[in-house]
């Protein structure tokens, strides 16, 4: 056992923190504001601070490093298992502790301020595309209540209501037409907020190499690079290519008994947005490519196309982690091999 461990459960204004005392071997479990915490860590011995990978927690990792301790994040559902009673934030801590004590515990690596920072602006990115379907759906929805139908898809509704304004203007009420008016602008604002981030974005990748290097997989865009390379922090903290994919939930759940391990559907554990990034490139590849690869092509002869395409997507994570580990560039001819 490592005496030295911290158990750290944060909040906003109040923490918990757990840790036994390696001279007397006294338990503590004690509660801190956030000033007597940064004070408390600036004075005690150094050790390994743990505590799970929520908001705000890679913020505190990085100022519990810059006190001279090993800050180390741990996925809340391992730490779930090890709560022996009622969730409290004592119980938390002490939970805390106790999974960082166990061996082979998957930490997630911490994410320095830039790289956050660009997550941040995918998250923003991401809410602001959320906003732009659900209005374009809306004013679908309130036009074929007047019987005015229109083609699917974001483009060919706004383009459709340019050349179709005479037929609107004759069709709807006034009242809902001002209305449909203020909509409409409110849309072209989200589409220069969206295009002011993507150029943001574009920015950080044109001065990233590790983002240029994982761009020249194929079914890899902008995009997806910028939020992969940000999401994995470090490729060195994952052992293989399928533990980074494994935490992005592109592998297969396990069950069995008695020796006998079945195969179910993907987890979908970890980051749901990267995944699903890496899922619709994957989709571009198989639907739009001219040139498929040659096992894609096999597996699509016994397997429904979707499966394909999660596998592809697996693939491409692997790749991805294989160019950052080995500081390697993209060959599409390249065969790995095994050690010997």
């Amino acid at each position: 056992m490592n005496a030295m461990t911290y158990g750290l459960d944060i909040a906003k204004s109040v923490f918990q923190m757990y840790w036994v005392d390696s001279a007397s071997g006294e338990i503590h479990n004690r509660r801190f504001q956030r000033r007597e915490l940064i004070e408390f860590l600036a004075n005690c011995p150094v050790g390994k601070v743990a505590l799970e990978a929520c908001g705000g927690a890679h913020w505190w990792a990085r100022k519990i490093q810059s006190l001279g301790h090993r800050p180390v994040l741990i996925h809340p559902g391992y730490v779930r298992a090890f709560v022996r009673t009622n969730k409290t934030d004592a119980a938390d801590a002490r939970a805390i502790w106790t999974a960082a004590q166990q061996p082979g515990m998957p930490v997630v690596p911490v994410k320095s301020e830039e790289q956050q920072a660009l997550l941040s602006l995918h998250r923003i990115r991401e809410g602001l595309v959320q906003t732009r379907t659900r209005e374009c759906n809306q004013l679908r929805g309130l036009l074929g209540e007047y019987g005015l139908h229109f083609a699917k898809g974001r483009k060919a509704l706004l383009a459709e209501l340019r050349t179709r304004r005479a037929e609107i203007e004759q069709g709807v009420p006034p009242t809902l037409l001002r209305a449909i008016e203020r909509q409409l602008m409110a849309l072209r604002q989200l589409e220069e907020q969206i295009q002011l981030i993507e150029r943001d974005i574009t920015a950080w990748l044109q001065s990233e190499p590790a983002a240029q290097t994982v761009e020249a997989i194929p079914g890899i865009g902008p995009m997806t690079a910028t939020a992969l390379v940000a999401t994995m922090g470090s490729a060195q903290a994952f052992r293989s290519g399928r533990a980074f994919a494994a935490s992005l939930g592109l592998v297969p759940t396990q069950s069995g008994t008695g020796g006998s391990v079945h195969l179910g559907h993907i987890s979908k554990r970890g980051d749901s947005y990267l995944r699903r990034l890496l899922i619709h490139g994957a989709r571009v590849v198989l639907t739009r490519s001219r040139r498929h690869p040659a096992w894609a092509e096999a597996l699509l002869a016994r397997r429904p196309t979707n499966v394909v395409i999660v596998a592809l997507a697996n693939k491409m994570a692997r790749a991805a982690w294989a160019l950052l580990a080995h500081g390697r560039q993209y060959d599409p001819s390249h065969v790995s091999q095994r050690p010997a």
